[in-house]
């Protein structure tokens, strides 16, 4: 039986965000990437850890270097940290997880053979696979909060469309039926939500250009050509208080567009391209029950916490860069 998740008695309830890992096959990296994550859990003692995709890498490497030859197994290898603390873990999928010798399906029973793994494969008429809701009981027991768990899938599949795949309608339309489930009657105040997915929406460059933000920019947002209108959805379904994602290695910033704050974690994983002085780490979140807000900070590969960001003020709406 899957473990429940719970406030503690305080009423707080942490999670570590871990992303863009881009395990290979337990090289070198790969063991300081176990390391960094066996430093935060024991840092934070989260009561969830979430993994915002690219858990593994399984595309292309460049010449001489060695690809990822057993996808499945590099999946077990690189949860093993988490799985191995006995802390619940849930986890999305990126755009590389499944590029080339293992598929969505595949990669889902590797986790699901997990005890503490609370993914599911959601419903299979939905785009993409891991699409689901967890709840987290209050308390008195009854649901206090709730994380909308969102496959944004890899690339286009689209030829006159290039670069990323988006959310589809279908995903919008379950999230909101979802939230109409979950949520108290008319007149009632709804329940605190947040929710985890790979690859940004594109209102994390507009809020970047338009608002007051804290943390870093040194890449463009790399998200979908299309707007599907996840964002819109969010705002109207008033619960989502926050959103998570990871993607692009080197923004970790966050800030707050029409009442919902759009945060980047911190790249994990030593497997992939980073930014001199710019440490590998996790974004932890914080929330209280019967608090909509929530807290949010970073923890670094050093073993410290950085509380506090870098405050960014937008010059213009053209200022996109850095």
């Amino acid at each position: 039986m899957k473990r429940k998740l719970s406030f503690r008695q305080d009423g707080t309830f942490t999670i570590v965000q871990f992303t863009d890992l881009h395990w290979m096959d337990g090289r070198a990296e790969d063991q300081h990437t176990r390391e960094l994550m066996e430093r935060v859990m024991e840092a934070e003692q989260p009561d969830l850890v979430i993994f915002t995709g690219d858990l593994i890498y399984t595309g292309p490497v460049p010449e001489g270097e060695k690809d990822c030859v057993n996808p499945k197994q590099a999946f077990r290898d690189a949860v093993e940290a988490v799985e191995k603390t006995g802390i619940p873990w849930a986890f999305v999928f990126g755009n590389h997880d499944t590029e080339q010798g293992v598929s969505y399906e595949e990669l889902m029973n590797i986790a699901l053979e997990h005890p503490h793994c609370l993914a599911e494969a959601g419903p299979a008429e939905l785009a993409g696979s891991g699409n689901y809701t967890l709840e987290i009981a209050g308390t008195d027991g009854r649901t206090g909060a709730i994380l909308y768990m969102l496959d944004t899938g890899a690339y286009s599949g689209l030829a006159q469309i290039p670069g990323y795949n988006w959310v589809r309608q279908s995903q919008i339309s379950w999230l909101m039926e979802q939230s109409a489930r979950l949520n108290p009657g008319a007149g009632q105040a709804k329940l605190p939500a947040l929710a985890f997915f790979h690859i940004p929406l594109p209102e994390y460059a507009e809020m970047w250009s338009t608002q007051n933000c804290y943390g870093h920019k040194f890449e463009q947002v790399c998200a979908p050509v299309l707007n599907s209108g996840l964002f819109t959805a969010l705002v109207e379904m008033g619960d989502v208080a926050g959103t998570f994602c990871g993607h692009d290695h080197i923004n970790d910033f966050t800030g707050s567009l029409h009442g919902i704050r759009l945060s980047y974690g911190r790249a994990t994983g030593y497997n992939t391209y980073g930014r001199e002085g710019f440490m590998r780490g996790a974004r932890v979140i914080r929330m209280t029950q019967g608090d909509k807000q929530f807290e949010t900070w970073l923890r670094l590969e050093d073993g410290s916490a950085l509380l506090e960001q870098p405050f960014h003020t937008p010059t213009s709406a053209a200022d996109s860069e850095h």
